[in-house]
């Protein structure tokens, strides 16, 4: 396929899909390799950065996704009904922290972590489309695992899970004797 058809494809099922296509699939479909593929996105990206457009290639691990730029927000508003916006709780947000830096993870690895039951949090963040289900176990029962989502990395701001800040050691070692006190503290009650 030639170049500019190739790219104008490209840019219609990025509009149409309205959420994020992997790199391979757009390749397939134009008929090219995968690094030929990214050649064009990044081509189309400066292009869209160069004249001054009110959209913008983002990259999301091995994925596209053709999105508004983030200064025309308050004109969108200005035309659509505003987005219910989730609020996510302190629990919430540890219970997400845990999914991000331990997946795939059960809902009982994340109690243990917690020391509470994280059913509701995790039914939350599933809803809110941040965290999803894996698939199972290989252990009795079978327990669902958890993991992020692509909207997670949408969210946070970051491309891939490796973004992600690092944990301090001493803290990380911290937290874990205090953890470990307070499930003392529970068992002696």
């Amino acid at each position: 396929m030639e170049k500019q058809k190739a790219m104008a494809t490209i840019e219609a099922i990025l509009f149409t899909m309205g959420e994020s296509v992997e790199v391979n699939r757009l390749a397939g479909v134009i008929e090219e390799d995968v690094k030929t593929t990214k050649s064009y996105l990044e081509e189309m990206k400066e292009k869209y950065k160069a004249e001054d457009r009110g959209i913008e290639l983002i990259e999301l691990e091995d994925a596209v996704q053709l999105c508004t730029k983030n200064e025309f927000y308050e004109s969108l508003i200005k035309i659509a009904s505003t987005p219910r916006k989730n609020v996510i709780t302190d629990t919430q947000l540890e219970t997400l922290s845990i999914i991000a830096y331990k997946q795939p993870v059960t809902k009982l690895e994340i109690e243990n972590i917690r020391g509470v039951s994280c059913d509701f949090a995790v039914s939350k963040l599933v809803e809110y489309g941040l965290v999803q289900e894996l698939g199972r176990k290989d252990a009795p029962g079978r327990p669902m695992l958890f993991g992020t989502t692509e909207q997670f990395l949408r969210s946070f701001g970051v491309k891939s899970l490796d973004e992600l800040p690092e944990i301090n050691p001493a803290q990380a070692a911290e937290f874990r004797e205090e953890a470990e006190q307070e499930a003392k503290e529970v068992v002696s009650i």
